[in-house]
């Protein structure tokens, strides 16, 4: 098993490729690709040294969807996690699959403070470490080796709880870039933020309360995924939680009381006024975020297990291989960035950061159109698939090699 096996369950194939669902590696590879998208914009787009994507003052449509349909990734990320560690809990004894858990979310956090961290900012002083969705997908391993000790039913409790319940913290405010121990729990656990150690300024990106619920609920939905589960009744299951959280989201999002810190409101068109419906809030993940991010994925999933042409057959080998795309996408974008901007005039220490990319004052002034940034896109996922294709071939015919099992 490798650090992302927990974002990589089962499928039905043949017999080398082991039992896997390509449904689900298929819309893995569905938002992989999406996620490239967000980063190449962080990185070329002009507009993103500038404003906020979601700011309905300065945004335009576009813009703004070409942000909103990165959402996708994170939950489906770690939901997905959740699943793939019921389908390995259901081969193996608790204990060995909270070892498991343990073990991966621990090796996560390493690659999140060193090879991720170098990846987004190239620079060898570490001075800001930014915990992100890697870091979500590991706090949420090591929760979920205890949580599985618990009975389901709690374990599906706690998870709507901490998923629906969070966004009644959101009056709570932490002293951000403060060095007290308050600042530093709450930044973790709930108000993006972030704190100050001796050698470096650390940013949560990800607070954790709501991801870990997103893993626990995760967990749960693998029981739909079990050998004994009939596919027919499945695909019920999943139309009929997908379209409720939809729902529910409308209801939620109409009554603009509860379930995201930041309500909608009537904006200069109805265009806009629709966009700041669906605008909801990500850092930490609202609820509404969630419904309205994993309610399409599960409909999405209802509808996908039959599909088995070519460009599916892509998207699946990329969704086999979810950490070693991350990391070598992240790689590419920024040395291609590196690149266009030495050709624009700027310097190759304009793209190492002591901040997050977009907030690099060096870097006004620089950036390209949205179109261009789309056409960098595809040029990334072209670059990055025959790779990543051999990799999952080499990982198939190679499962002796223990090394595998950590990329």
């Amino acid at each position: 098993m490798n650090a992302t096996t927990l974002a990589a369950p089962l499928r039905t194939v043949g017999s080398l490729k082991s039992s896997r669902i390509e449904s689900i590696d298929l819309l893995r590879g569905v938002v992989m690709v999406i996620m490239a998208l967000d980063h190449v914009r962080d990185y070329f787009h002009a507009d993103a040294f500038l404003y906020n994507p979601a700011n309905l003052d300065k945004t335009n449509v576009a813009l703004f969807f070409t942000r909103w349909i990165t959402h996708f990734c994170a939950p489906v990320f770690v939901f997905l996690a959740g699943t793939s560690a019921f389908m390995v809990g259901s081969r193996k004894g608790k204990a060995e699959l909270s070892a498991f858990l343990l073990k991966r979310g621990i090796w996560l956090i390493v690659l999140e403070f060193t090879v991720i961290n170098f990846a987004w900012f190239f620079n060898f002083y570490f001075s800001l470490l930014a915990l992100t969705v890697i870091w979500a997908l590991a706090i949420g391993m090591i929760a979920l080796a205890g949580f599985i000790h618990l009975p389901f039913k709690i374990i599906l409790a706690l998870g709507i709880l901490f998923v629906a319940g969070h966004n009644m913290l959101d009056g709570i405010d932490a002293v951000i870039g403060g060095s007290g121990g308050d600042a530093m729990l709450w930044s973790l656990l709930h108000e993006q933020g972030g704190f100050r150690f001796p050698f470096a300024f650390v940013f949560v990106g990800y607070p954790v309360i709501p991801w870990i619920g997103v893993m626990l609920l995760g967990y749960c939905f693998g029981k739909l995924y079990l050998p004994s589960y009939d596919a027919t009744q499945r695909k019920k299951m999943l139309l009929m939680l997908g379209g409720g959280a939809i729902a529910l989201f409308v209801v939620l999002r109409l009554i603009n009381v509860y379930g995201d810190p930041h309500g909608w409101s009537v904006q200069k068109d109805g265009v806009f006024t629709f966009l700041s419906f669906i605008n909801v809030t990500k850092y930490p993940p609202s609820l509404l975020y969630v419904l309205i991010t994993l309610g399409p994925s599960l409909i999405f999933l209802a509808v996908a297990e039959k599909y088995t042409g070519k460009l599916a057959q892509a998207f699946i080998s990329l969704g086999r291989v979810p950490m070693f795309y991350y990391i070598l996408h992240l790689y590419v974008i920024h040395i291609l960035a590196v690149f266009a901007a030495l050709l624009t005039g700027y310097t190759l220490s304009d793209m190492v950061f002591n901040t997050w990319v977009t907030d690099s004052p060096a870097l006004r002034g620089y950036g390209f159109s949205l179109g261009v940034t789309y056409l960098v896109w595809i040029a990334v996922v072209l670059v990055l698939y025959p790779i990543c294709k051999w990799y999952d071939t080499y990982k198939i015919n190679h499962r002796e090699q223990w090394w595998l099992s950590y990329l």
